[in-house]
């Protein structure tokens, strides 16, 4: 659901600025070239779609999700990338564009594709696929994408590859990823007499230590969870994938939460609601309140994904040592997602040759781009946080070492994250319908004493049959 998470829902931007880049200037721009048109431009590229494209090619493209004017460090990061860029493609102009708050905004991101306007390099989270191909809105770059134009694709994670794959087809490539794990506020952890360095692994354990952290009173719950704004049911879903379940089944037709594991969690949620205590008194929160109540002591743990943390220091003037991560609780399968670029369909040949060299420079180059972690800390950027993290092999090994040697943060803290990997499940089909009627589920657990589990599942698992039967 998000970029990091749940990104649908977190910061929205509904004005957009157009800026255009260049090897010299960053300069404001009121059109776009992402029409079929390519005038003036001169093509010296090879018919071939599996060869990478010519320096010689002149072509313009433009690219949605440039850092805004306010975000000062990434812009600046933006602009030297378009430097370095240009002097192996001197040709190739990169027009960005920037909103000023988050890169996408789901009505308007719906509204871009129906009127064919996205630009020739737009930013989608996985889920958006289906959205995507309904609308003819992403090229098949299947062809393009090869160990020639992306070096570093046999060292991608190929269950985030699969994530923009439909009928074996390849329609974008990833800037980010992320899985869900337990995050956990280090002091109220002391406080409470627990050890921060081994979260708890499973929900048995999870219920106990929310018990300890809410015994220190002054407000303080042990356990968070989510029960609006669609981020109930994200997280009713995470919690099914930890204990082995599904949402819907392998034919994506129908609910599969309405059994033995969906009253599991549903019991378990309630109990420690009503019975321990140890989840707080406010209730109906979404994507946000957890991490206002992590960041200010009042919250000793709650689902997460790693980037979460930065956005508490950054946004929240918390401490990065106040935070630690384990494994989400049960590890047989833990929620993941992130986001990609997709490339306009209906382009030309050379532009999508350009967007793939682009993106490959920017994204999937270990130790430049966004990898840069030299860079970035000399930005004064967070790094040290465990994701995005899709790179396997030799690369992985690179990576690792220099997001640890860069560190901003004490890295250890995330020990039991990383050492103890759980794979990583796609959402489900319909992912912010089903997780809407959710949201049903997890507010009637939270907020009713003498909430009626079996008719809550029951329920939503009409409902849900009828979203999908929808498709």
């Amino acid at each position: 659901m998000r970029s990091a998470r749940f990104r649908r829902v977190r910061r929205a931007g509904v004005m957009t600025l157009v800026s255009a880049l260049s090897l010299s200037a960053l300069a404001a721009c009121g059109t776009s070239s992402s029409s079929d048109d390519d005038t003036g431009t001169k093509s010296s590229g090879s018919s071939d779609p599996a060869a990478p494209l010519d320096p010689k090619t002149k072509v313009t493209i433009t690219i949605d999700c440039m850092p805004p004017t306010a975000k000062q460090a990434e812009l600046k990061e933006w602009k030297e990338d378009v430097a370095e860029f240009n002097k192996t493609y001197p040709n190739v102009t990169i027009e960005g564009r920037s909103t000023p708050g988050q890169c996408l905004e789901p009505p308007r991101f719906t509204a871009m594709l129906k009127a064919k306007s996205q630009p020739d390099v737009f930013y989608t989270y996985f889920t958006d696929l289906p959205q995507v191909l309904d609308n003819a809105g992403a090229e098949d770059i299947t062809a393009y994408v090869t160990d020639k134009s992306v070096p570093l694709l046999k060292d991608i994670d190929p269950g985030v590859m699969a994530s923009l794959k439909q009928d074996g087809k390849l329609y974008g490539l990833p800037t980010s990823n992320y899985t869900m794990g337990l995050l956990v506020n280090r002091k109220l952890f002391k406080d409470a007499g627990l050890d921060p360095d081994a979260p708890p692994r499973t929900w048995e354990e999870v219920r106990t230590a929310a018990k300890k952290i809410a015994g220190l009173g002054k407000g303080v719950a042990g356990f968070g969870e989510y029960s609006a704004g669609n981020t109930g049911g994200w997280h009713f879903t995470a919690q099914m994938y930890s204990v082995g379940g599904e949402v819907v089944d392998a034919s994506g037709k129908k609910a599969a939460f309405n059994g033995t594991l969906g009253k599991q969690v549903a019991e378990n949620l309630h109990a420690m609601r009503w019975e321990d205590d140890s989840m707080g008194k406010t209730q109906l929160l979404k994507w946000g309140d957890l991490q206002k109540q992590i960041a200010t002591d009042k919250l000793g743990m709650f689902l997460a994904a790693p980037d979460d943390i930065a956005y508490m220091v950054q946004q929240l003037g918390a401490k990065y040592e106040n935070f630690g991560m384990g494994p989400i609780p049960g590890e047989r399968n833990t929620l993941a997602g992130g986001n990609a670029y997709m490339i306009k369909k209906g382009i030309s040949p050379d532009k999508v040759k350009a967007a793939i060299a682009w993106l490959n420079f920017k994204n999937l180059s270990v130790g430049k781009g966004q990898f840069d972690w030299a860079r970035t800390k000399a930005d004064g950027l967070p790094v040290g946080v465990p994701q995005p993290n899709f790179w396997l092999n030799a690369s992985k090994t690179a990576d690792d070492e220099a997001r640890i040697e860069h560190a901003t943060m004490p890295v250890e803290n995330f020990r039991s994250f990383m050492d103890n990997p759980v794979a990583g499940k796609a959402e489900p089909p319909k992912a912010q319908e089903v997780y809407k009627v959710l949201d049903n589920v997890m507010s009637g657990i939270l907020t009713n004493k003498d909430a009626d589990i079996d008719k809550l599942l029951a329920t939503a698992e009409q409902q849900v049959n009828q979203v999908l039967a929808n498709q």
